[in-house]
């Protein structure tokens, strides 16, 4: 049984996204904590699948997010704009001068080497797009009125604040209202969560939520901690244990009927710069997994799950076919990790070698 999506035709936009999207400051291969330079790039859980949608794929997305009217804020701007993402629906704020009741998000990500693992240290209190709350959005004009095949959201953004989590609701309400199809990623972080309720609001937020989903992405930790399925067995999925995600996710789509996919990467950390990385996908009854990718060698890991979760959107809106769906989530996700930065610099060609079981020779 496909998903019931709709045509391209009747849409402006093939895909939208909601979330905050920060300045990604970059210390290359060195420590945060010595830098004396960072290679500036942006990115945002949410966003980067529809980057990658538009840059790989040549889908047309826009996202869905806020900044302060200030040379910050139009740096990320800029570099949306540069991946092709419309900004129509970006939300501007005035600037207070100093940052001392919104500013702009910044996160400070090292990429990781052998033993030392990748790191991340965020700075985003008071942004912008934690701030936004329903009602700033008119979704009734962008999925009734313009049209949007696939809307995509995540536990990221949801965790911000409490009117993040509200805003979250009311978008995944009205974007099934219009029949447009909800994906969530469920991202648990459970730093974001801590002080505004910790694990017992994440999973409040997250349930309700959950209702409104047709595809849910997460590992078996964002499933055990955002919806509260603990299954045995699931500590292992790390190690490739496929048994212990599939478990997991029988368990939860009797919960939530109204999920129609579930899927997840599968990774095994060997060290921060090589792992065992594969995907497997819940579709009608039956999961499909994709072909392994053993020895992944990784320049950086970062958006690496979200490359996936854009790969899947792409096989269903361009096949609506769950193995593809898989294969192109896996192959994407495994490329966007030899590059730097958060979002993907593939190509589709690229990704349909990887499927095909091409290798890395020179390609002249």
């Amino acid at each position: 049984m496909s998903l019931h999506i709709k045509p391209a035709n009747t849409c402006a936009f093939d895909q939208i996204s909601l979330g905050e999207v920060m300045l990604r400051l970059d210390p290359g291969e060195g420590r945060i904590r010595t830098a004396r330079e960072f290679k500036v790039w942006e990115g945002g859980g949410e966003y980067n699948t529809s980057r990658g949608l538009r840059k790989c794929f040549g889908y047309k997305t826009a996202v869905v997010t806020a900044f302060v009217d200030n040379e910050v804020g139009h740096l990320v701007e800029d570099f949306i704009m540069q991946g092709g993402v419309a900004t129509d629906f970006i939300k501007w704020r005035d600037d207070d001068g100093i940052g001392r009741t919104v500013r702009n998000g910044l996160n400070f990500t090292e990429r990781g080497f052998g033993v030392r693992g990748a790191v991340g240290n965020p700075d985003r209190g008071n942004t912008a797009a934690s701030q936004l709350k329903p009602g700033d959005i008119d979704w009734d004009h962008i999925f009734g009125k313009l049209g949007v095949r696939w809307f995509h959201t995540g536990g990221i953004f949801a965790a911000l604040s409490t009117s993040t989590a509200e805003l979250t609701v009311e978008a995944v309400k009205a974007a099934k209202k219009y029949g447009t199809i909800v994906s969530y990623d469920l991202n648990y972080r459970p730093s974001l969560w801590k002080t505004i309720g910790g694990l017992k609001k994440a999973q409040e937020v997250n349930r309700e939520i959950a209702q409104y989903v047709d595809v849910m992405i997460g590992n078996e930790e964002d499933f055990t901690a955002s919806l509260g399925f603990a299954v045995k067995g699931a500590e292992t999925l790390g190690h490739i244990e496929t048994d212990a995600f599939k478990a997991m996710i029988e368990t939860a789509v009797k919960e939530f009927p109204n999920f129609k996919v579930a899927a997840t990467t599968l990774r095994h950390v060997i060290t921060a710069t090589k792992n065992d990385w594969s995907a497997i996908l819940w579709h009608d009854g039956k999961f499909f997994e994709s072909r392994p990718y053993p020895g992944l060698e990784i320049l950086d890991r970062v958006g690496g799950g979200d490359s996936f979760a854009s790969g899947v959107q792409f096989g269903f809106m361009e096949f609506n076919d769950a193995q593809k769906a898989v294969e192109y989530g896996a192959a994407h996700g495994a490329l966007a990790s030899t590059t730097p930065g958060d979002t993907s610099m593939a190509t589709r060609k690229e990704v349909e070698k990887q499927i095909s079981g091409g290798g890395a020779r020179v390609v002249r």
